[in-house]
């Protein structure tokens, strides 16, 4: 009994010794507006919750992000702040648990040096999909940890979605007097570029090694910032992940007709003031991925200053920033669709084609199960790549087809976001454990992102051989379950499908 005591008391002191040394060597940072005490994670200093701007709030709702205001106190950073109103799907595996608040508008950073003698290292920052209506910067998926011990800074952040994010209307142009309206969720991603550019090497980062990345609504945003005449000198490097390309916002003034259809059904009045007095939760309303209430929402706008244009257009005419691109897609995106949905999603994805007789040729028997996510996904990131390439950039192509070892049975290809894991190197987040193989995957996938991050070129002695692509070897890295190799970048379908859309264009 004594021994039994005696040992309690030295665990309990133990742990209290533990704490206190925890304490005492918290990360500290010092940014613009204040201290930061953060917190370790297996070597990793982390700060979460870091204002990147003031909150968009009561009479700052639906305008451009205002600078955070200052504090005196070192500020806690060991708790992530709110999401941006929205409405999960009860399945999606990037769900934070997070309270909702239009105050979300907060940075989250991962380093693995601090102090006087940290500086110069490269930041990866990551743009969380979603559909611009969907997404947290808290998502475990997204956790930078791992992708840090690579040698690198991760940032990642929130920004507005939904109709807080992707909202026009004539009184909020007329207020706006010339600046730009609308697309505020993309403003706040400037905004938070902008916030790494004047206080990363607070964290060891190099504000002038910037690279940019992120999926699906991530991937189609670093192709947007790309293409931004205002992202310009933010970023060095991008990263587009399953982030299409071949899509074409709607224009300001029907944008506009939209927010005016809004505001009549939720019975406010064509003033600013009314408008920022409808309920957040109104406002939200029940839009989320699988509902997009199209007749009152119009999601991402082409508002002529952010975005000028499709990214397709401005890629083609060589007017994107002239950085090195990785861009690439999964080989079974929409694979995760149950059957009822998957043939009416598919003919409406293709009926704006017009005829596809001769991509349907050149399928041929793989056409109904591949059609859908080539139009979406993969034809969109071999046509960036190869305008990209065609205009002097260094660019890489890739395809992601690796699936875990305990779902081969069941999955044909990687679905949508299944990347994700594998680039920040988070399995355990995933169920059923992940497998020795898993894990080797996920070191290779993660080592090519940070080493691009780091020099330019994703390739490293050891890995298997990344080509560039180009327009006389057009290749791509296939990512698959039992090889890493370069493959062409297309095929007769996909020539196919690049020939009718191109077509279409002149």
């Amino acid at each position: 009994m004594s021994f039994a005591r005696g040992s309690l008391f030295a665990v309990l002191m133990a742990s209290c010794t533990a704490v206190g040394a925890q304490a005492q060597t918290a990360p500290a940072a010092t940014i613009e507006t204040g201290a930061l005490q953060g917190l370790t994670a297996d070597g990793i200093a982390v700060f979460r919750g870091i204002p990147y701007a003031a909150p968009p709030i009561g009479d700052l709702r639906w305008r451009a992000p205002r600078p955070a205001a200052p504090w005196v106190t070192p500020r806690d950073a060991t708790q992530f702040a709110n999401d941006c109103p929205q409405t999960w799907m009860p399945s999606d595996a990037a769900m934070s648990g997070q309270p909702m608040s239009e105050d979300c508008l907060y940075a989250n950073v991962w380093t693995p040096k601090l102090g006087k003698q940290a500086k110069g290292l490269p930041v990866m920052v990551w743009i969380h999909g979603g559909g611009f209506v969907n997404g947290s910067g808290a998502s475990p998926p997204y956790d930078g940890v791992r992708l840090a011990k690579h040698g690198v800074v991760v940032v990642n952040f929130t920004y507005r979605i939904g109709r807080l994010g992707f909202f026009a209307h004539p009184a909020l142009t007329r207020e706006a007097n010339g600046a730009p309206t609308g697309n505020w969720g993309l403003m706040d991603q400037i905004a938070a570029l902008n916030w790494v550019k004047r206080n990363i090497a607070a964290f060891g980062g190099d504000p002038a090694q910037v690279t940019i990345f992120g999926e699906s609504a991530g991937g189609a945003s670093v192709n947007r910032l790309m293409a931004s005449p205002l992202a310009r000198g933010l970023f060095i490097r991008g990263i587009a992940s399953s982030g299409g390309g071949r899509d074409k916002w709607p224009d300001l003034a029907t944008a506009e007709a939209k927010g005016v259809a809004f505001a009549k059904s939720v019975g406010a009045g064509d003033d600013v003031a009314s408008l920022r007095a409808i309920p957040t939760d109104v406002v939200r309303g029940k839009i989320g991925l699988l509902n997009n209430e199209e007749a009152t929402f119009s999601g991402g706008i082409t508002d002529g200053q952010i975005v000028t244009d499709s990214v397709d257009a401005i890629f083609a005419a060589g007017k994107e920033a002239r950085i090195p691109y990785i861009v690439g897609a999964n080989s079974d995106e929409l694979g995760f669709l149950p059957a009822p949905f998957k043939g009416p999603a598919t003919a409406g994805i293709i009926k704006p084609l017009g005829d596809v007789s001769a991509v349907r040729t050149a399928y041929g028997a793989s056409f109904d199960d591949r059609i859908a996510g080539d139009v979406v996904f993969i034809e969109p990131s071999i046509a960036l790549a190869r305008r990209h390439a065609a205009n002097g950039n260094p660019t890489w192509v890739y395809r992601f087809g690796y699936v875990p070892e305990a779902k081969r049975a069941e999955l044909k290809g990687a679905p949508h976001a299944s990347d994700i894991n594998y680039v920040f190197d988070t399995l355990d987040a995933l169920k059923p454990a992940p497998s020795a193989a898993d894990r080797a995957a996920a070191a290779l996938v993660s080592t090519y992102w940070s080493d691009f991050a780091r020099t330019g070129d994703p390739n490293r002695k050891g890995a298997p051989r990344w080509d560039r692509y180009t327009a006389k070897a057009p290749v791509a890295l296939h990512i698959g379950n039992s090889d890493t190799l370069t493959r062409p970048a297309a095929d007769a379908g996909l020539d196919a499908l690049a020939k009718l859309r191109d077509g279409e264009k002149k």
